[in-house]
């Protein structure tokens, strides 16, 4: 295979794995830098620009406590110098805290659940994306999410984690990000 090639699935994945790091620790800056500026996402509830996607993303997860993105099965397919389409399978667990109200719902396929009770979501699925490079920088160009399983239950108080493991954050102060800090890397 040619080294280029090499180079480009490994900044095209590097791209999708900013994009997921992103969301997860709520960096907004970080999910910008996944995609170019006049990009396009179809996100299952969203349709539009990037400007409104991340708007969107800050308001829903305002109330999700916990979120992790487990990416799998990468496939790129290059078309052109510059351009490629992915496919990368994806699993997401959410944790959705009792002040989203009603918008736990529509996971939980009719199963009643307390009003103080968070919800644990999976949601499966693939993102078939349309890389572009611009400007010598891989970016997602268009995004289309493509949805297999949904699901959810409701979640035992703090999802059912102990007190003396180190818990994931989403506020800045995750161990990862102290960590980053501590050693001086970039921000992101």
């Amino acid at each position: 295979m040619d080294t280029l090639r090499l180079q480009d699935r490994m900044e095209i994945q590097d791209c999708l794995f900013r994009y997921v790091r992103g969301v997860d620790r709520k960096n907004w800056d970080l999910v910008r830098s996944a995609y170019h500026t006049d990009a396009y996402d179809d996100h299952g509830n969203y349709k539009g620009g990037i400007d409104g996607f991340i708007e969107g993303l800050v308001k829903r997860h305002a109330t999700i406590e916990q979120s992790m993105h487990v990416i799998g099965n990468i496939v790129i397919e290059f078309d052109g110098p510059d351009s490629a389409l992915l496919e990368a399978y994806f699993i997401t667990h959410q944790r959705i805290s009792p002040e989203a109200g009603d918008a736990r719902l529509p996971y939980l396929r009719g199963k009643p659940i307390a009003a103080d009770q968070a919800v644990e979501t999976e949601v499966v699925g693939r993102y078939v994306d349309r890389m572009l490079r611009k400007d010598g920088v891989w970016r997602i160009q268009n995004r289309t999410v493509v949805f297999e399983v949904s699901r959810g239950q409701p979640a035992p108080a703090g999802g059912g984690l102990r007190d003396n493991w180190v818990i994931g954050r989403r506020d800045g102060n995750d161990r990862l990000e102290v960590m980053r800090r501590e050693l001086n890397l970039p921000q992101q």
